[in-house]
Order: C-alpha cells, then structure tokens, then sequence
C-alpha cells in the first residue's frame, strides 16, 4: 500500500471549528481540540469539513484555521483538507493558492451540491479538479446533503482513470453500494466510511476505516475500535461499538456539529456555539447528551 493510503487507514477525524461566545473563531480551542485528538491516538485529521462549518468561514479564517491544525500537529499525522463546492471553475481557482495546499496531505471534496449534476457532470466536475490539484484527492458521497449519489460505477471510473484520485469517504448509507466499489476498485484504492455507525461493517467487508464525527470527543475509544475491526477483532470491535451507539444518536439528532459541539463542551473541550444557519441542539437532547457524556466510562 502507498505510503499516503497507508497512513490514512484508521481513524480521521472530522474536525469541528470552535467559536468565542462572539462567534469568532476560537483557535485556542481549536488547538486544545487538535491536541485532545491526538492523544486519542487517532491517524489523521480533516479539517475545514462539513463537521468543521467551512462554508461559514471567510478566507481569511479558513487559512488561519489550518495554520493552527499544521502548527499544533507539528507533522506527526496527516491532515486533510475540505475543498468542496456546487461551482467547479471557484475550485480550480482556489487550487491555484499554493499557500492553502503547502502543508496538507490531500483533499476531501465533497461532491456538487444543490445543482444535482448527472453522473456524467460528477465525473467531470472531478475530473477538472483532479487534472488541477496539488494534492492527492479523496472523494465525499454524501448524499442526504448534496441531493445527488456518486454512483458505485461512477467512483470506479474515477479511481481508475485518475491516479491522484486515492479514496472516496462514502457517507451514502448504502453498504451495496460499498460493497461494489470494494470489490471492484484498483489496488490501494481507499473506500472510507463517513457515516459512525456504519464504520464495523464497511470495514468488515474491506473498508479502510472511517472519518468520524465522534471521535472529536472520544478519539480513544473511537480509534481503538476501528483498528480492532481492521484487524478483524469483531468481538472488541462491537463491544466499544455498542458503549457508543447511544451517544452517537445524541449526537446526530438535532444535526450535525450541533450534537458534538454539545458534548465537546461537556468535556470542557470547547464551546457549544455554532454561526447561523446552524444553532444549538434543543434543550431535550442537551439534557440527553449531557447525562451520556458525564456517565461515559
């Protein structure tokens, strides 16, 4: 297995960006997040993700805040940057900043949302990213966002046509549709899950681990178990599976990065504050999410 790919098998984390009781971003926080992760012994971090509220973030803050990630990582994991849009021509210019791009991994770009692009625009829209970028490139098929699924015979097309192209963070629910693009992907090719309860099985049919939203508050646990399933311990892989499961539907009830922002500050982590249009969870799944997070063993 390549290097890169090696390295990011196993736990990524989708990480949140933390605000000031202002709604600024709080990069103090940021880097006690980065470094609480990191003890948790996760492989690497993704940053400027859904989980991470990018598209609420100017320019200005996005670069601050994978200068913080870089510098408090100080090379000892990859990371991972979101790049992702409906506009594929603002993509491609933003891949011309050789400053974004120094000292990430690769990319994780989300798939065009809201246009509803045909299977034959994906592939383009891809293409015309991958033919640009710097960096390595990891698709994201999240469809319950986007409105549109990259199809399992689209991400094969692409893995095969496109050797930048080294992995596709499938959030579709489908395990079907996972199954057929492990079964017939190219060598090295990495299949991720981005859905948390959905992890044990797309690794237990080949899957390459996860990237995860939980993991933001229990990156041991969370870690631990996605390398037990890699190794092919179900047993353990199920038992901090099921320790995990209540909070993790806490943590998605009233949206995401709600929930985890919720819990982040149970940990005294960060603060549970969000830019509109998001808000905070309701005060039902607060009480929730608080009495499984202080339980939590």
């Amino acid at each position: 297995m390549d290097e890169l790919n090696e390295k990011l098998t196993g736990t990524g984390v989708a990480l949140v960006t933390p605000f000031a009781a202002d709604k600024s971003v709080d990069y103090k926080a940021l880097a006690k997040l980065v470094t609480h992760v990191m003890k948790g012994r996760v492989e690497y971090l993704v940053v400027l993700g859904t989980t991470g509220e990018s598209v609420t973030l100017t320019r200005d803050e996005r670069q601050k805040v994978v200068a913080t990630v870089v510098q408090t990582v100080l090379g000892k994991m990859p990371v991972v940057l979101g790049l992702g849009g409906n506009n594929t021509q603002e993509i491609l210019d933003a891949l011309k900043d050789p400053y974004d791009f120094k000292y990430v991994d690769a990319i994780l770009s989300v798939s065009p949302y809201y246009n509803k692009p045909s299977q034959r625009g994906i592939y383009e829209h891809y293409k015309a990213i991958a033919q640009k970028s710097p960096k390595p490139i990891i698709l994201y098929n999240v469809p319950a966002r986007t409105g549109s699924n990259i199809s399992a015979e689209t991400t094969l097309k692409l893995a095969k046509d496109f050797k930048n192209i080294i992995g596709i963070k499938e959030a579709s629910g489908n395990l079907e549709q996972c199954m057929k693009i492990i079964k017939n992907r190219p060598k090295d090719f990495l299949v991720i899950s981005g859905d948390d309860m959905l992890t044990i099985p797309i690794c237990a049919v080949g899957g390459n681990g996860a990237i995860s939203v939980v993991a933001n508050a229990f990156p041991k646990d969370y870690s631990h178990m996605t390398r037990m399933i890699l190794s092919e311990d179900v047993v353990e892989a199920k038992r901090v599976m099921y320790k995990l499961t209540d909070i993790i539907e806490q943590l998605f009830a009233d949206g995401n990065p709600a929930g985890i922002k919720a819990a982040l500050e149970v940990l005294n982590v960060c603060k549970s504050v969000l830019r509109l249009p998001l808000v905070n969870v309701n005060p039902e799944t607060q009480k929730k999410i608080e009495e499984l997070v202080k339980a939590y063993r």
